[in-house]
């Protein structure tokens, strides 16, 4: 690993790091903060996962997370959202290619060579943070949008791995909206029965572990009908006895503004469960 950022924030460190990734073929960064009480021994992990277009600088320079974490005692790892480089297959549009993942192993061409995202935040990524950082092997997970999605799936499909799981604004059903449609039809094939492994809605159904779930969505998002649709991912849940509690927060938009509103709760609900 190379470390190429290094910054004191809140008593601990913002570092980033670029390694190469063998799950997904090329080199990738990733941003890691460990707060002060990671200088007496190591602490639980959060797990951040970033939504379309984004990389591991929105989450570490807008969400105002550090001040948090520092309070907490809780490190927090933040991976780019998809593979990167010139060899790596792209697409037109904001929605697929790189800066899209959506966090699943892409089994369809081009994509299947480098998007194995599932991968690499559920296996990969976690192994070299143990490997090489004062941290223990107590996780949450938590994301925004696609990374919600991403934070939702990973955590049901790994029961035992994670301690909690939180989401902002997630695409709680990608099988049934335009967003998700469009990726699982080209990295994942059109056998929709290929899609219900990465769907929460879905996967809650029959889950094996009840985590503790929390939802916060913005009731003014722009996105709210048309992509994410929390209701179904509540409606599913009550149906399995599984505990969601899903927040509608009036006046947010999908924007860093909501994460950084509500992040110190995220982070609180985490640690209750990292520390238990």
């Amino acid at each position: 690993m190379e470390r190429i950022e290094h910054r004191a924030c809140f008593g601990g460190w913002q570092d980033v790091y670029r390694h190469r990734s063998a799950v997904l073929g090329c080199d990738m960064t990733f941003a890691i903060y460990l707060p002060p009480q990671a200088q007496d021994g190591p602490v639980p992990v959060l797990y951040w996962l970033s939504g379309l277009t984004c990389s591991e600088q929105n989450f570490i320079t807008k969400a105002g997370a550090q001040r948090y974490a520092a309070e907490h005692g809780v490190a927090l790892v933040a991976p780019d959202t998809s593979p990167r480089g010139d060899g790596v297959a792209d697409a037109e549009g904001y929605d697929l290619g790189k800066g899209a993942g959506f966090y699943v192993n892409a089994t369809q061409a081009p994509w299947e060579a480098h998007y194995r995202m599932f991968d690499y935040v559920a296996e990969e990524l976690p192994a070299l943070v143990e490997a090489h950082f004062p941290v223990t092997a107590a996780r949450a997970i938590s994301g925004h949008s696609m990374g919600g999605h991403g934070a939702l799936v990973v955590a049901l499909r790994n029961p035992g791995r994670y301690r909690s799981v939180s989401a902002f604004s997630p695409i709680v059903a990608p099988s049934q909206v335009p967003w998700g449609q469009k990726a699982f039809a080209a990295y994942l094939g059109e056998d929709r029965a290929a899609w219900v492994q990465y769907d929460a809605s879905e996967l809650i159904r029959t889950a094996a572990e009840k985590l503790p779930v929390l939802v916060d969505q913005g009731e003014a998002d722009e996105f709210l009908d048309a992509q994410l649709q929390p209701w179904r991912l509540k409606d599913a849940a009550d149906a399995a006895g599984y505990p969601v509690y899903l927040r509608m927060q009036p006046g947010h938009d999908h924007s860093y503004y909501f994460i950084a509103s509500f992040i110190g709760e995220h982070i609180a609900h985490h640690a209750t469960a990292l520390k238990a």
